[in-house]
């Protein structure tokens, strides 16, 4: 710990290191047992409130809730869009049933997602409240700082409302660390949830950085001015206020911070880390070292089961989250090369698979079971395909790292999502005058290689987001969710109907709060 007191800015590398090292730090002073909470008591005795060089470090806490994510987490937000079906898995028949729409308000998944977003909301709020108790204590010049601490809670509080509530619709509002009131006052409706939530951004805008999140020196990749104006305008492309979008999404294009990634296959390998497209994205690493200590998140999940790497010993995965046949043949009927290359890897009985169909019985000629950096994704029982998203090349693991997947970040927010909310929204009429609905579409297609459109269509826009945000954060089940477009998401023998936009409550989780099914 001495060596940290002094440190106030911190590398990308070094924030990994603090997230590790005070994971215990944000543990609650006040366990509430009505959200599952299993939470250790701290002892703050110790604590010099009045030290403010060491009140960066309930921040780091509150980052460290932020990106401890289960395996489990983003598989079952992704795993419902016509883009992905869980893989074919003998133990988990209740999440490939999720996929098919089938829900089992019993199934350990649910709850665990529930409870870990919620844990990790009262985790951030702790956090918030010891900031604000050094800031009792500092001198004026200190407190813009604890003040843009406090904001980066916020936003991170944000996010997992924002998650939890396309999932499940109506859910609690929690603002405090000891959140019985906010539980007793009962479960807010989705649409309350989106403005809390875009109100709250607006709130601390002010407060927050100007600048993208990898020019911080500070924390390397935090919260920023940007961040908050993505989720206020995810929010209110939710609640379909498309103007609000337009302006949100409008101001962060005309900051001109922003770009595109050059490489779309490298942007979500390493090269990509704390990339200027990136906006919102959990960080981890093993710091360069093939031994020691190491920040990472599960990536044996959206692995093959067995694979040939180009890098000897590295291990495979699990197989279960595949690009579905659905999205692979809208690509291929697109001339799709650099987003399907990089989007979903093949193996060779998903390629015969396509061509048994006659209208795919020739495909390009790199389309292989061989991914750009050599491993080679051999057959395997769980599914036909992977992805590509969620990859890391065998060749870019740190020597003596094997796990699969090990150090790769995972990027919440990128900026093409906000050129397209922005050319949506001017498509629902809403006005913008950072540019044009062509132009935020062509400067995607640009990067994909593909030629530019003219007069662009909502449906177009939204062909356009299948195509570039396939296997993120289940963007395309909670777009065509909020565009009423059932058909869409009723494919491959699946009959999707309006009673399974959400998941059921977790039966834990009714049985010990004010919820009704």
């Amino acid at each position: 710990m001495k060596n940290l007191k002094q440190q106030m800015n911190i590398s990308a590398v070094s924030l990994i290191f603090l997230l590790s090292l005070f994971a215990l730090l944000l543990t609650l002073f006040a366990c509430n047992d009505k959200l599952d909470l299993q939470e250790g008591q701290v002892n703050t005795d110790d604590v010099d409130y009045s030290n403010t060089d060491e009140m960066i470090q309930p921040l780091i806490g509150a980052y460290h809730s932020f990106a401890t994510r289960g395996w489990e987490e983003y598989l079952l937000i992704a795993v419902r869009g016509d883009d992905v079906n869980a893989g074919g898995l003998g133990d988990q028949q209740d999440y490939a049933g999720t996929d098919l729409y089938n829900y089992n308000k019993d199934y350990w998944m649910y709850n665990s997602v529930w409870s870990l977003h919620y844990a990790d909301i009262v985790s951030v709020n702790n956090a918030a409240d010891l900031i604000q108790n050094y800031k009792d204590l500092a001198d004026p010049s200190d407190y813009a700082k604890a003040d843009q601490y406090i904001a980066e809670t916020k936003v991170l509080r944000a996010w997992m409302h924002f998650n939890l509530s396309r999932m499940w619709g109506n859910i609690f509002i929690i603002n405090s660390a000891v959140p019985d009131t906010d539980i007793e006052a009962g479960v807010s409706t989705k649409e309350e949830v989106m403005q809390y939530i875009s109100d709250l951004m607006d709130e601390v805008i002010p407060e927050l950085p100007n600048m993208r999140p990898n020019e911080r020196t500070d924390v390397k990749g935090g919260v920023t001015k940007y961040t908050a104006l993505a989720l206020k305008a995810l929010a209110n492309l939710e609640l379909k206020n498309y103007q609000e979008v337009a302006n949100a999404t409008g101001e962060i294009i005309s900051s001109n911070k922003f770009s595109l990634y050059p490489d779309f296959y490298e942007l979500f390998k390493k090269p990509g880390k704390l990339s200027d497209e990136n906006l919102l994205e959990m960080q981890y690493s093993d710091y360069n070292s093939g031994t020691g200590d190491v920040f990472y998140h599960l990536y044996a999940p959206f692995g093959p089961q067995g694979w040939t790497p180009a890098r000897a010993n590295a291990s495979d995965g699990w197989g279960f989250f595949e690009p579905s046949m659905k999205y692979i043949k809208f690509m291929l009927d697109r001339g799709e090369t650099v987003r399907l290359e990089t989007s979903v890897i093949f193996t060779d009985r998903g390629i015969a698979e396509i061509k048994t169909d006659p209208a795919y019985a020739t495909l390009p000629v790199w389309i292989s079971n061989t991914t750009p950096d050599g491993d080679v994704f051999n057959d395997y029982a769980r599914a036909m395909f992977a992805s590509g998203k969620q990859y890391l090349p065998s060749v870019q693991l740190t020597d003596g790292r094997n796990d699969y997947g090990a150090g790769k970040n995972m990027i919440c927010i990128r900026y093409s999502e906000i050129l397209l909310m922005y050319a949506e929204a001017l498509t629902h009429g809403a006005s913008g005058s950072s540019m044009t609905a062509d132009q935020a579409v062509n400067d995607i297609r640009s990067r994909a290689g593909l030629s530019p459109l003219s007069g662009v269509t909502t449906q177009q826009v939204m062909d356009e987001k299948f195509a570039e945000m396939a296997m993120e954060w289940g963007t395309r089940y909670f777009d065509m969710i909020r565009l009423g477009d059932y058909n869409a998401l009723s494919y491959d023998g699946r009959t999707f109907t309006s009673d399974k936009a959400y998941l059921p409550y977790p039966q834990a989780q009714v049985d010990a709060l004010p919820l009704e099914n």
